[in-house]
């Protein structure tokens, strides 16, 4: 899959955003490094913490489905109902669950307004001095 297609399928997986309260949908879509690609979307609850964002969406998506090992994701976000018009980073938690799960040296975040024009981070950039399972003698 291309940089191009993995923006495109988070920008269709912004249309499936829940988010009655911020009005801010987002939408991601994580490659694992097989190929298969797991959409997701922010769900909104009212309680406002019990609600989940697009990228922990998607990783807990393919977290089901048995897929551990995971390249890259999209992430494009903005007001609904609105073209996107800025980039949209990974909030601090998505940030700490992709420490988890992905390599910061290798896995790569595109962050996009649409399908030829994102931004390129890795996850070590984005979450410098990160903890991680290491850090705790795993």
């Amino acid at each position: 899959m291309t940089d191009i297609e993995l923006v495109r399928a988070a920008i269709a997986a912004r249309e499936n955003a829940y988010a009655p309260y911020s009005h801010f949908a987002v939408g991601a879509a994580l490659l694992c490094a097989d190929g298969t690609v797991y959409g997701g979307c922010n769900i909104e609850n009212a309680a406002y913490s019990p609600g989940n964002c697009a990228e922990r969406t998607a990783i807990f998506r393919a977290m089901f489905d048995g897929h551990r090992d995971f390249a890259a994701i999209a992430v494009v976000g903005g007001p609904e109902g609105e073209p996107i018009s800025e980039l949209c980073a990974p909030c601090g938690v998505c940030r700490q669950v992709m420490r988890e799960f992905c390599d910061p040296a290798t896995f790569r975040i595109l962050m996009g307004i649409s399908e030829d024009s994102f931004i390129e981070a890795t996850l070590a950039e984005l979450l410098p001095h990160g903890f991680g399972p290491q850090n705790l003698g795993k």
